[in-house]
């Protein structure tokens, strides 16, 4: 799973590292939240600023979401299932950092409770302005992606990240400022260790 702030590189990172499990010959999918389904695009349309929705009904979408994404139809838990390794752009740790702002982290920690954590989580820790100078080449603008909501969203990733200290889950911090390929190769070596 990859986390970062907006404009982190999430979304490069999980393609670049789908392209090289496939020449690798490893089966593999790439996947992200919002998803593609019917409730991702109502998300979508939330945050594009189309739709107004209450805080707590957004952080409520997403966790239903992601619902879907794990456990519908060739989602996580099935293409897990067949072997292959799943990397998503976005998971539940992107629900306590950014739902967690207006709604609480306990509430939203609720409201996905019981989704599997990944094996591996990566987090891009890339500076806010970095990630607000990247956002700036975009043609729009998204709902959470003000300079001073996004420092807000990085604490609430490294809280999240304090909470489930001691599970198991291998959290993977790189700089996101980093050249991008060199962020490629330290996640491919720790993807490589996957079974």
């Amino acid at each position: 799973m990859l986390e970062g702030l907006d404009g982190a590189g999430t979304t490069t990172q999980m393609r670049m590292l789908c392209q090289r499990l496939d020449r690798e010959g490893r089966a593999n999918a790439g996947s992200w939240e919002p998803t593609d389904g019917p409730v991702g695009r109502l998300i979508r349309s939330i945050l594009a600023r189309r739709v107004k929705a209450l805080p707590l009904t957004v952080a409520m979408l997403f966790a239903a979401d992601r619902h879907q994404h794990l456990a519908g139809p060739d989602g996580v838990i099935e293409r897990a299932g067949r072997g292959e390794i799943v990397v998503s752009d976005r998971y539940l740790f992107s629900s306590l950092a950014y739902q967690s702002i207006e709604c609480g982290f306990e509430r939203v920690l609720g409201l996905n409770d019981g989704f599997p954590l990944p094996e591996l989580l990566v987090f891009l820790d890339t500076p806010v302005a970095v990630s607000q100078a990247r956002l700036d080449r975009r043609t729009h603008r998204e709902l959470y992606d003000g300079a001073g909501f996004q420092a807000r969203v990085r604490e609430g990733y490294l809280r999240a990240f304090e909470h489930f200290e001691g599970t198991g889950m291998r959290v993977l911090t790189l700089d996101g400022d980093r050249p991008v390929e060199e962020i490629h190769e330290a996640i491919w070596t720790e993807t490589a260790r996957l079974p």
